[in-house]
């Protein structure tokens, strides 16, 4: 009934609240759409993207990449029982090789970049509280002689992705779908912002088919998002 649904859709929007379509729903559309044949998660954390894509439908291969010993630790427990699933313990960058990582306190904050003060103003409970070293790889290293031909590459490095894509450039023109995060201002000293992700993705023949909401200040603005790319 009409008038029931927008009594609903009145009655979020008073406590600042909003019914629509999961976007987890309109990227597995968009991934069935493309033929993706791997998900490649950069940043994998604790498996909650992967698990997500696993949720709303896309049944191929998922290979995730996560650096952080307890956070990789509890990766390999979610997809241990996913025969198509796999996890790798490494971060990726522009070369291979280790780097000293800043540990977050909430770990999906944790990043080879310093924090900005941007960041610590808008989520005042988090902040560096250790460092790791890690291992590194690239994007190519790691894909280079995987046989799947329809990638989709999925980045959550906390403002690395810069180094992410630069060794990886032969994936990169491979892959038909790619999701990037993208920041409005600095909150990584050095971290991409949305112009150049953007620029970047274009270059390499991407468009932008969806945004997804991300990091918001307290007090209101939105302060990153991220961006779903498809083959134009």
């Amino acid at each position: 009934m009409p008038w029931l649904r927008n009594a609903a859709v009145h009655g979020l929007a008073r406590r600042g609240l909003a019914l629509r379509r999961h976007p987890a729903s309109r990227r597995q559309s968009l991934l069935a759409g493309l033929g993706v044949d791997l998900v490649v998660d950069v940043g994998a954390a604790r498996g909650g993207f992967a698990q997500e894509v696993r949720a709303f439908g896309y049944r191929g291969r998922i290979l995730s990449f996560e650096p952080l010993a307890e956070a990789y630790a509890d990766l390999t427990a979610v997809c241990a029982d996913d025969p198509a699933w796999e996890a790798r313990r490494s971060a990726l960058g522009s070369e291979s090789g280790s780097a000293e990582i800043n540990v977050a306190s909430n770990s999906d904050s944790s990043s080879l970049l310093p924090m900005d003060d941007r960041h610590r103003a808008a989520a005042p409970q988090v902040d560096y509280v250790t460092t790791q070293t890690v291992a590194v790889s690239t994007l190519d290293a790691e894909l280079g002689t995987d046989p799947t031909r329809r990638p989709f590459l999925k980045l959550d490095t906390q403002g690395f992705e810069r180094q992410v894509l630069a060794g990886g450039r032969a994936s990169l023109d491979r892959a038909v779908g790619l999701q990037l995060e993208l920041s409005f201002v600095p909150l990584y000293d050095g971290g991409m912002l949305v112009d150049e992700a953007i620029s970047l993705a274009y270059e390499h023949g991407f468009v932008l088919a969806a945004i997804e909401s991300g990091f918001a200040s307290p007090d209101g603005p939105v302060l990153q998002a991220d961006g779903v790319f498809v083959r134009g």
